[in-house]
Order: C-alpha cells, then structure tokens, then sequence
C-alpha cells in the first residue's frame, strides 16, 4: 500500500497500491530529501546568546538509500531533522521532501515523511492499538486502509495491543514510535538514534525490519551514535559538525580516506615499554599489555615494523591488524 498527497494537500492513503518500489520511477524524485542553504539561528533568550545551529545545510538524499547522518552532540542532526517534519522553523534556506518543499507544501511534505524522535514520547494511558489509531487519524488515512495490527504485528508488539503503554518496556516503547511513523506509509522515513537503550536482540530485530522497508523502496535516513550500525547499514554518510556539513560521501569512500592501521602484538613475555625504534611512530601500551603501533601502509611495511620489535628483544606470541573504521573517520572529521 503506497502513499500519496493530492494535490489539495490532503494526505491520501492509495488501497491496495504496492510498495514504493513498484511505483513508475518515472513518476518519483531523484532525491527523496534536499536541502539547499538551510539555516537555524536560535535567538538569544534567558541569558544565553544567540546560537547559529545550522550554517547553511546542503545535502541531497537519493531516493531508496540508506542515508546516514552523522556528528557529535550539538551538531545540528536533530534540528536538521526538526525542520523537516515542521517542528521548527527554518530562518533561511530551502527545504523539500519526496519533492514538496516544506514552506510552499508543508502538508505534503509531512504527509510524505515519518520521524521516530530520540525521546520516548508515548502516552501512557493510551494503548498501543489506540495510539496507532489516532496517528492514522491525525494523516487522515481512512479507516478501511488502516493497517494497526499489522504493522505491531510487524515490529513484535501484536500480542501488547491492548496493553497500556505505561506498562511496555523501554524497548517496546522505542518499536512502538517506529510503528506510529509508519501509520501513513511514508516514502522516507527518519530514525533518530532508534537503538538508543535498545538491547542487542530487539536491535537485531528492529535493524531486520528496517533492511526490509528499504527493500520495498523506503528511504531511511538514520542518526546514531552506534558508528558501526551505521558502517554496516548505510550506502551514504554525511558527517555534520558544529552546524556544517564536513563531508558527505558513500560510505566506502569515506571509509578510505584513512589508510592507517593498527597491529596489536602480544609478547611471551608482558611488555612494559614502547621500544625506541618505535618511537617515530605512534605506539603505545595498551591496558592488557599488549604493544600497539599505529602505521600507514604506503610510509612503512608491517614486516619493518616486526623486524624492529624482534630487534628489541621482544618474542611475539600472537599478532593481529586491525584496519581503520568509521570511528577513526569520525573522530578525524569533528576533531578539533
């Protein structure tokens, strides 16, 4: 079943229509999301200065991708994302969605788009059923298209239907935003940080289900502190830092721009100290004893690099290289 937004401004909800996917291609956006000189100055108030959130965002988002969008706290991620499902107000800049530009379009743009927020936001007196129901009747879908116990059924809560939502747990409550997003079926949808507090099971579950709604054509757009979801998930990675946007690159691309590695040795014997060859490289003693050497492939081999700690007397018991991650990219990018 596919949505739609008329051209009135009424969202649409297409029975029976397949998925995103199977729409003409014809008919659908290159860029599920683009922004073009997007700015947020939050005015000074209660003392505090005015703080310039977002310095003139530029991002384009390909329609069907898993997109993620990275950076520390108080980057600009959730006020990026904020704009766009209309909960602030942009001060300068442009902003569409599947195509509708949020200030000329607000309700298609919102029809078009679903947000599970980093809070856990639930009313606890309502029940999961209820809570899906009235969502539905917030994007007006009708109520013979309304798909409630599916889609619980679909993020494992079908048998909490009629339980009250102050009695789910914290990880239930977090599947339960994930179903409220998707009452309207929206072509993008936007996880902010979704495995916040999540256990490692319901992870694995939620990460299945959202593998599966790209595969039918959703676009996700996906902020999360866990780096290696995003390195496992993510076709493409903008990494924003103080308001910008440092880089935006497929997540291969991104992940090349450092060549380092590291070798992690283990002595026969504990090692206590960084030999002196070793010392125009960066190498230290981790905290189980073990040597580590930071190295770039193209400077110095690996094998220079055992001729040196064999020359320093020390036995190798066992050896292991790591190659750089998103992380070390990550910390390269917003370092200061």
């Amino acid at each position: 079943m596919a949505s739609y937004v008329d051209q009135e401004g009424a969202l649409d909800i297409a029975p029976e229509a397949a998925s995103v996917s199977d729409a003409s291609t014809q008919d659908l956006p290159e860029y599920a999301i683009e922004a073009h000189q997007l700015r947020k100055v939050y005015k000074a108030s209660g003392g505090q200065p005015a703080k310039e959130a977002l310095k003139g965002i530029d991002l384009k988002i390909k329609r069907g991708s898993v997109f993620g969008l990275l950076g520390p706290n108080g980057a600009g991620k959730s006020t990026f994302i904020n704009i766009l499902a209309g909960l602030v107000n942009k001060t300068s800049g442009n902003a569409s969605i599947w195509g509708f530009d949020t200030t000329v379009n607000p309700r298609q743009a919102r029809g078009a788009i679903g947000v599970v927020p980093q809070e856990l936001n639930v009313d606890p007196f309502f029940t999961p059923a209820e809570a899906m129901e009235l969502q539905a009747g917030l994007y007006g879908v009708r109520k013979a298209d309304r798909r409630t116990m599916e889609i619980l059924e679909a993020v494992g809560l079908a048998d909490k239907a009629d339980a009250y939502a102050r009695t789910l747990s914290g990880g239930m409550r977090r599947r339960l935003l994930v179903a409220k997003a998707l009452v309207h079926t929206p072509p993008v949808l936007i996880l902010d940080e979704p495995t916040a507090g999540v256990d490692i099971e319901l992870r694995r579950q939620l990460w299945d289900y959202v593998k599966e709604l790209n595969k039918r054509g959703t676009t996700i757009v996906l902020t999360t502190h866990y780096l290696e979801e995003a390195q496992s998930l993510c076709d493409e990675i903008a990494i924003v830092n103080h308001g910008e946007v440092v880089c935006c690159e497929p997540t291969e691309q991104l992940l090349s721009r450092i060549h380092e590695k590291r070798v992690l040795v283990r002595g026969e014997n504990p090692i206590t100290q960084v030999p002196e060859s070793l010392n125009m490289l960066r190498a230290e003693i981790t905290d189980d004893g073990q040597l580590s050497v930071m190295f770039n492939p193209t400077e110095i081999k690996l094998a220079d690099i055992l001729a040196r700690i064999n020359v320093a007397g020390i036995v190798v018991a066992d050896l292991s290289t790591q190659e750089a991650d998103l992380e070390d990219v990550f910390l390269k990018l917003t370092s200061d």
